[in-house]
């Protein structure tokens, strides 16, 4: 018997989205069924993605952009129409504005280092400022970091409110006329915090900093549409939308991506080679030297498809109603503390917590003997953590997947964590 009614109403139909879900009917030790929380790391795969993949090894497996016979032309068209599927899902104005990358942090890393190399307007230089946050993860601190220390530039950042929230009191200050460039997070990994891009991306417009996304949660939880966000470029990754590891995106306005050096040299970025010098490529090779992730890219393709089938409204909503249902539960619990905002109000699926006396590992660990998945540790978010004066949390997120049920197995095994461990 819950104290709080499990919802009824803005739910997908579970039972027959999971069943798309291999893993998801497995039974773990002791007979358990997996009660898998921790889409925010990564989300599970569902058969359609599988299958997608297989078929392209069994029967089209070949390079792409080099041969010219019937695999080799097969595999070509197969990637490329990836690539327009993922520019569609996301409103991107032209498919060659998509560059697959191996993941959000080597599609920040490609911006980072190349605005270090760039000329004219959007190279950085000393005395140029760089802005980002405090709720960041690592991939998108880091390269700004070293971009900063190679430049002579200055990185700063909008700290974080006792609720969760970006701090944007000063925001006309720390957005001056020195800032080059704002690299913010969509949705925060850690606090599930969904960050006002239009506030910022307006105020970044009208000192004429360039504006980067780090969209990795964003993407796989509510409709994007990057033509209408204002943004230059934005970074997600294939394996948190139900697509696969080893596969994520840049997207860029042409005239940016077409202003930037390349990333990484080698075969298919070329347009011709002498031992004097090179010529790059029109986009996207330009940014895609080598032989890219082409059966993951496809893989990728297949997930689009099998959200937009699902309809990305109807995600966003299940999420927001899972969130809610979880966060009022939560707050039932004696000695938890929420990480983040405690109402599902522009805020993801994400909830990160602390238990009283139970560290988070021995929070995970007991959990996951009653088959519940979720993170424990400082998820790649450690500046976050130090703002709420914490080493490391526990994180359970939902997912088009998740149902109350679920939600309800967490929350009793909460109860089950504090009675092992004797908390009042």
């Amino acid at each position: 018997m819950t104290a709080v009614e499990a919802p009824s109403h803005g739910l997908l139909d579970t039972d027959r989205i999971r069943a798309d879900f291999p893993i998801l009917g497995r039974r773990l030790d002791g007979d358990r069924p997996l009660v898998y929380l921790d889409s925010a790391n990564t989300s599970q795969k569902p058969r359609q993605v599988i299958d997608a993949m297989t078929a392209h090894y069994e029967q089209i497996n070949s390079n792409v952009g080099r041969a010219v016979h019937q695999l080799g032309d097969a595999s070509t068209q197969a990637y490329e129409v990836a690539r327009v599927k993922i520019a569609a899902f996301i409103n991107a104005p032209d498919a060659s504005e998509v560059i697959f990358t191996k993941n959000s942090s080597e599609a920040l890393n490609l911006v980072a280092n190349t605005l270090s190399w760039a000329h004219g307007d959007h190279a950085v230089g000393a005395g140029d400022e760089i802005v980002i946050t405090e709720m960041e993860h690592h991939s998108n601190i880091v390269p700004w970091q070293l971009l900063a220390e190679r430049k002579d530039a200055t990185l700063r950042w909008f700290g974080i409110t006792d609720e969760g929230r970006l701090d944007l009191s000063q925001i006309d200050s720390v957005i001056n006329d020195r800032t080059k460039v704002v690299s913010v997070v969509w949705v925060s990994n850690m606090l599930g915090t969904v960050t006002p891009l239009e506030t910022i991306i307006r105020r970044a417009r009208e000192v004429g900093a360039l504006v980067v996304v780090d969209a990795s949660q964003a993407v796989p939880q509510m409709p994007v549409d990057v033509a209408a966000l204002g943004a230059d470029l934005v970074a997600f990754t294939g394996h948190k939308m139900v697509g696969p590891t080893g596969i994520g995106v840049l997207w860029g306005r042409t005239e940016v991506l077409d202003a930037l050096p390349p990333f990484l040299g080698g075969g298919s970025m070329i347009e011709t080679v002498t031992m004097g010098g090179s010529t790059w490529a029109p986009l996207p090779a330009k940014f895609e030297a080598g032989t890219p992730p082409i059966v993951e890219a496809i893989g990728l393709a297949a997930a689009v498809d099998y959200l937009s089938a699902i309809g990305m409204d109807r995600i966003a909503s299940h999420e927001h109603v899972l969130t809610a249902y979880a966060l009022e539960r939560m707050r039932e619990l004696p000695g938890l503390t929420i990480l983040g905002p405690t109402e599902a109000v522009d805020r993801g699926g994400a909830v990160s917590f602390e238990l009283d006396g139970i560290h988070p590992h021995d929070v995970s660990q007991v959990l996951d003997s009653l088959g519940i998945a979720v993170r424990a540790g400082h998820h790649c978010a450690k500046p976050a953590h130090a703002r709420f004066g914490v080493q490391s949390s526990t994180r359970a997120s939902f997912y088009l997947y998740t149902t109350p049920a679920e939600v309800d197995a967490f929350i009793d095994g909460i109860h089950q964590t504090r009675r092992f461990f004797k908390v009042a």
